[in-house]
């Protein structure tokens, strides 16, 4: 195989993708979206619900408090945003 015939190959890296649930959407283009996970406490074994809030860009503005989203990481927009809303899912 010569080098011009060499197999396609992706560029970059795989963006993390994330399902949750709207809890604001007070400001402008932005939502803050919270994501449950559950992991196991590190000592007891019990499974334990975690949440982390996420500042998600929405550029249409549809997505409202109470709609569950999907979003993606993306370079950061501002401060705190560094995800951008890529589904709404009522």
């Amino acid at each position: 195989m010569s080098q011009d015939q060499q197999p396609e190959t992706t560029i970059g890296k795989v963006r993390k993708v994330r399902v949750g649930k709207v809890v604001s959407a007070k400001m402008t283009k932005t939502v803050v979206v919270t994501v449950e996970r559950r992991v196991p406490h590190p000592k007891f074994k019990k499974i334990v619900r975690k949440t982390s809030k996420f500042y998600a860009h929405d550029e249409e503005s549809v997505a409202k408090e109470g709609d569950t989203v999907v979003i993606e990481e993306t370079r950061p927009l501002s401060k705190l945003k560094r995800w951008i809303v890529k589904e709404v899912r009522s």
